[in-house]
């Protein structure tokens, strides 16, 4: 089996078992098998109906696993903690993301690596810019720190 390498997005807004947050965090960090590099966390405020802020991080983890199984684990690990299906972008224990890989594309169905928003979002291109800023998205070259800069310049009003 190849090793590879992933870039998880991990965020939280709601207490479990382990903790506030950042506390759930760094529960799921330790029930990850081969991560080689954690993101400081940082808090985001929430987009969608939710009125909680986030704390959200990135962890680049090593593996044999092929992406439909990664999902798998990350999602078992969600249940784990208590996640349930309910309100997009609504309060969540734990949300764990497959966002790159060192493979490349990935599309299968329920999943598709490049995450398919995550070039667009602030709150996974900080964290990750600071374990994997020249990691390049395989759709258009461009490297995570790059990518992170677009986010950050003010967008013109309509």
């Amino acid at each position: 089996m190849t090793t590879t390498s992933y870039a998880i997005a991990l965020g939280s807004n709601r207490p479990g078992r382990h903790g506030g947050p950042r506390d759930e965090i760094r529960a799921a960090l330790a029930a990850m098998d081969g991560v080689y590099a954690v993101s400081p966390i940082i808090t985001t405020a929430p987009i969608g109906p939710s009125i909680r802020a986030f704390a959200n991080a990135a962890a680049l983890v090593e593996s044999d696993l092929t992406p439909p199984q990664m999902l798998a684990a990350l999602k078992a690990i969600e249940r784990n903690f208590g996640r349930r299906r309910g309100q997009r972008w609504g309060a969540r224990v734990i949300d764990l993301d497959i966002i790159l890989w060192s493979g490349g594309r990935w599309r299968s169905v329920g999943l598709t690596v490049p995450h398919i928003a995550y070039a667009d979002r602030a709150f996974v291109l900080h964290p990750l810019a600071h374990i994997a800023a020249d990691w390049r998205d395989p759709r258009d070259g461009r490297r995570i720190r790059h990518m992170r800069q677009s986010v950050d310049r003010r967008r013109p009003r309509p």
